[in-house]
C-alpha cells in the first residue's frame, strides 16, 4: 500500500525534510510514496488521505552538504511534481553522492530546469517590485506596501534582499503565494495567499516622469526589453503604461536629437577645452627632447595613465634621419620606461643587425605613450590601444617629429600607420612600399609589427614574415 503525505503549497522545507527522512529512514523507494497539496489533490474515490512511517529505521541519511541548496531550490518551484522530484534525487543520492553533476540525467536535468526557473523569478521580484507610500507609523516611520505576482515560491529567498535594501522604512510586500513584512528589527514571511489592492501614492506620477525623461529613444531593442521585462510583470509597473507610446514616438526623437543645435559645455568642461586648447597652443612652439620627454610623463589626456607604471618616451639622436614608430609600450618597457626592449622589440633589434642597421642611428618612439593592458592572474596581457588613445598622444608624436625632423619614418603595425598617416590608409594595402610625402617633408616606410611575427610562433610564416621585414628594413640604408 502506498504511503500518502500531504503537504501545503509553499517553499517550506522542514515538513518535506521531516516527511522524506522518515520515509527514507524506513528505506521506502520512491514509488511506493504519493505527495500531494493540501486543498489540491483531493479526488472523489481516493481512500481517506493518511500518512504511515511504522516500522523501525532500516538505514542511516548521507548527503552532502553541496546538494541541500539544490533540493531547497526545488522545494521553491510552483510545480506539483516537486515533492517528489526532490525525494526522488534523495533517494537515488544514498548511493550516488556526485548525481547532481551528471546534467544528461533525466531527474537532475528537470531539477536544474526548476532551479534556473526558480533563481530568475527571485531575481525578477528583486526588480521589479515597486513600493508605494502609505501614512507613516505611529512611531514616525515611512511605511511602504507593494503587490507582485512571482511565478514560484520565492518569499523566502528574496526576503533578506529587501530587509537589507530597505532597512529605513517598514514594508509590507503582498503576493498570491504570501507575503513578507520588515518592521525595522523583524522580517515576517507568511504563507497565507493575499489579495490583490489598489496601490496609489504621489510619487507614482513623479517616477512616471522620471522615467520619460530617462528613455534612450536611440537605444530601443524591443526584443531586449522583453526578455527583461516580460509582459506578465507589467500590468503591476507604473511605467509599463508609458513603454508604448516611447517606443513607438522612438525614431522622431532620435531626428529631433540629431537636429538640435549642440548646447554650450558645462562650466566645468569649458575649463577643461581650455586647458586642452592651451596645451596645444605650448605644443606647436615645441622646445627640445628633454622638456619634451618630462611633459609626457607628466601627461593626463587619456585613463591610460591610471594603470600603467610610466609614460615611455622616445629615445635616440636629435638629429637622427630614420624615426621609427611603434604601437605603444609592452611589459617589459612599461617597467623599463624605454622603448622596443620586451620580446618584440629583441626581434626587431635582430632584424636591424641583419639589415646592417645600427639601433644608435635611428630614434625609436611609439604611437601611445603608456601601456595599456588586461590582467590575468598576474600577468598583463597586452590590448591593443583605442582610437582616443591615439587621439590623445597624436600632439606628442607630432611634436617628436618637429623636434627631430626625420626624412624617413617607419610605422610598424596598424596603430602605428593610423597614428603617421591617418585612417584613411591600411597596413595590407603600403605595407613594405616608400611613399614619399613632399607635404610633410619626410617620406614613410609602413612595416608589420614584430609581435605579429612573435605570435606566428615557430612556423614557415613566421620566418617569411621575418625575410620580409629585414627587406622593408634594408630601405632605410638609402636615407642613412
Amino acid at each position: 500500500m502506498a504511503v500518502v503525505i500531504t503537504l501545503a503549497d509553499t517553499s517550506e522545507f522542514d515538513p518535506w525534510r521531516q516527511n522524506a527522512r522518515a520515509a527514507l529512514q524506513r528505506n521506502i523507494p520512491p514509488e511506493h510514496i504519493v505527495w500531494r497539496l493540501q486543498g489540491k489533490d483531493a479526488d472523489l474515490f481516493s481512500r481517506a488521505e493518511t500518512t504511515s512511517f511504522e516500522g523501525e529505521i532500516r538505514r542511516e541519511i548521507r548527503l552532502k552538504a553541496s546538494s541541500l541548496p539544490v533540493l531547497k531550490d526545488v522545494l521553491c518551484h510552483s510545480s506539483p511534481e516537486r515533492f517528489a522530484l526532490a525525494y526522488r534525487l534523495l533517494w537515488r543520492l544514498q548511493d550516488d553522492p556526485a548525481l547532481l553533476s551528471i546534467p544528461t540525467d533525466p531527474d537532475v536535468g528537470q531539477a536544474r530546469r526548476m532551479v534556473q526557473q526558480v533563481r530568475r523569478a527571485a531575481h525578477k521580484m528583486t526588480a521589479f517590485v515597486r513600493f508605494r507610500e502609505q501614512d507613516p507609523t505611529e512611531g514616525g516611520r515611512r511605511r511602504f506596501l507593494s503587490w507582485f505576482e512571482p511565478d514560484h515560491h520565492v518569499l523566502e529567498k528574496v526576503s533578506s534582499f529587501f530587509a537589507k535594501r530597505f532597512a529605513d522604512m517598514d514594508w509590507l510586500i503582498l503576493t498570491p503565494r504570501g507575503s513578507i513584512s520588515w518592521d525595522g528589527s523583524t522580517l515576517n514571511c507568511s504563507f497565507t495567499p493575499c489579495e490583490k489592492q489598489a496601490l496609489e501614492d504621489d510619487v507614482e506620477r513623479l517616477w512616471q516622469t522620471y522615467y520619460a525623461s530617462t528613455f534612450n529613444p536611440a537605444r530601443v531593442r524591443t526584443k531586449a526589453m522583453r526578455n527583461e521585462m516580460p509582459r506578465r510583470y507589467w500590468k503591476n509597473l507604473p511605467e509599463a503604461a508609458l513603454i508604448p507610446q516611447l517606443v513607438a514616438e522612438a525614431e522622431k526623437r532620435v531626428a529631433e536629437m540629431a537636429a538640435r543645435e549642440a548646447l554650450p559645455p558645462p562650466k566645468f568642461h569649458q575649463a577643461v577645452q581650455d586647458r586642452q586648447r592651451a596645451r596645444v597652443l605650448r605644443e606647436q612652439t615645441p622646445g627640445g627632447l628633454a622638456e619634451l620627454a618630462d611633459d609626457i610623463r607628466a601627461c593626463r589626456a587619456c585613463p591610460l595613465h591610471c594603470h600603467a607604471t610610466q609614460a615611455v618616451v622616445g629615445e635616440g639622436a636629435e638629429t637622427a634621419k630614420v624615426m621609427i614608430v611603434g604601437e605603444q609600450p609592452g611589459d617589459q618597457e612599461d617597467l623599463a620606461g624605454r622603448p622596443f626592449v620586451g620580446p618584440a622589440g629583441q626581434l626587431l633589434m635582430g632584424c636591424f643587425q641583419e639589415a646592417g642597421i645600427a639601433r644608435e642611428s635611428l630614434y625609436l618612439t611609439n604611437a601611445v605613450k603608456h601601456f595599456r593592458f588586461t590582467t590575468s592572474g598576474r600577468r598583463r596581457i597586452h590590448q591593443t590601444p583605442g582610437i582616443e588613445h591615439i587621439a590623445a598622444c597624436q600632439p606628442w608624436l607630432k611634436q617628436e617629429i618637429a623636434l627631430v625632423k626625420p626624412r624617413l619614418i617607419v610605422s610598424l603595425g596598424a596603430t602605428a600607420l593610423r597614428a603617421v598617416s591617418g585612417p584613411s590608409d591600411r597596413l595590407r594595402d603600403i605595407r613594405g612600399t616608400l611613399r614619399h610625402r613632399k607635404d610633410k617633408g619626410w617620406s614613410h616606410l609602413c612595416l608589420a609589427h614584430p609581435s605579429w611575427i612573435l605570435r606566428l610562433g615557430s612556423t614557415e610564416q613566421a620566418e617569411q614574415e621575418r625575410q620580409a621585414m629585414i627587406a622593408g628594413l634594408r630601405q632605410i640604408q638609402s636615407v642613412l
